[in-house]
């Protein structure tokens, strides 16, 4: 078992559990902050260096850097134990997924919810989820993998490969399919936040591993606190710069969660499908399915607040994809255990 697996042997812990409602409890204080302190928001929002946010950064880093811990790049030579399966994570996270995320958020807000969003408010909810389709899995994918009797080592393959590819793809593709909705790239700070949230933190978590030698999964564990912490603390600074708009339009959470949910539950069918088809056994069929399903969530919402700012549509699209990812990854790790029986067992 790899140190992180591992680390996640129990299933879901409190915090993974109740995500959905410490996010909301942190999205409801932070419009109460920003309406008793509004002075202090304002402060936090100012603190930019080169399109930087400096507080946002060291949230930021809070989360990203447990998880570039856990990338085992040793792992990666287990790629020919079951090639299908990772075929069809890759296909589905660099393919198919920042497209269709990109093709429903034009389709709903260009479009469907044209007539109540204002023209600069829908470009701002598209680019946000265009952020949240290209950003792959986050960290709990080993819960949901540990959920659903998941092979753990081969997880940590797929895993360890996005991320690898994540470096040099993330960038590129956020900045075409921005163009193509007509979204203007400021590219140097979107170089910028790739090489700081992405490049910084896997040299980072890979030296930190090295340093541990086969103690990472007790580190990671001491560290796991501030990475709860950086995530509700992040949350809590958007909806205090994004309160009023809440408090006036709360319907909009509903409109851009939406096409979100589409996306999960669309690509979700089409993994688990593919996987089948290809006769991959459950124990990967089923990771792969949530991998490709899950979003990198903490890197969509920091790189959403440097290119956009705190203050912007995108940043909220982005918080909007944390609400909704764990109610909606429990339900497909529920789908999943139901039809193990359908799934050959044997290896490929």
């Amino acid at each position: 078992m790899t140190d992180i697996s591992a680390s996640h042997a129990g299933g879901l812990g409190g915090f993974e559990r109740w995500l959905s409602l410490w996010v909301l409890a942190a999205m409801i204080g932070g419009i109460g902050l920003g309406v008793i302190a509004p002075g202090l928001v304002q402060a936090v929002a100012g603190a930019e260096i080169a399109s930087i946010n400096l507080v946002v950064a060291v949230l930021i880093w809070a989360m990203v850097y447990p998880m570039m811990i856990g990338v085992d790049f040793g792992a990666v030579s287990g790629i020919a134990r079951q090639p299908r399966g990772l075929l069809v994570t890759l296909v589905v996270n660099w393919l198919i997924k920042p497209f269709t995320m990109a093709l429903l958020a034009v389709l709903f807000f260009d479009h469907v919810f044209a007539a109540w969003i204002a023209p600069a408010d829908a470009s701002q909810y598209i680019a946000g989820l265009i952020l949240l389709g290209a950003a792959p899995c986050t960290a709990m994918v080993f819960v949901w993998s540990q959920l659903t009797r998941g092979d753990e080592t081969y997880t940590l393959v797929q895993v360890s490969v996005n991320d690898l590819i994540m470096v040099v793809a993330f960038a590129p593709i956020v900045a075409f399919l921005l163009g193509v909705t007509e979204v203007e790239v400021p590219w140097q700070t979107l170089v910028l936040a790739t090489v700081l949230y992405i490049v910084l933190p896997l040299i980072a978590g890979q030296i930190t591993r090295h340093a541990m030698r086969g103690a990472t999964a007790a580190f990671t564990a001491r560290i796991k606190p501030f990475s709860v912490i950086g995530l509700l603390a992040t949350v809590a600074i958007l909806f205090a710069l994004q309160g009023q708009v809440i408090l006036d339009r709360p319907v909009v959470i509903a409109m851009i969660a939406v096409p979100i949910l589409i996306q999960s539950y669309g690509i979700f069918a089409l993994s688990y499908a593919a996987a089948h088809a290809l006769g991959v056994p459950h124990r990967i069929a089923a990771p792969c399915a949530l991998i490709g399903t899950s979003n990198f969530f903490e890197l969509a919402v920091a790189v959403a607040i440097s290119l956009f700012g705190l203050n912007s549509g995108a940043a909220l699209a982005t918080v909007v994809g944390v609400l909704v990812e764990v109610p909606v990854m429990l339900t497909l790790v529920a789908f999943a255990n139901r039809t193990r029986d359908r799934f050959p067992e044997a290896r490929a």
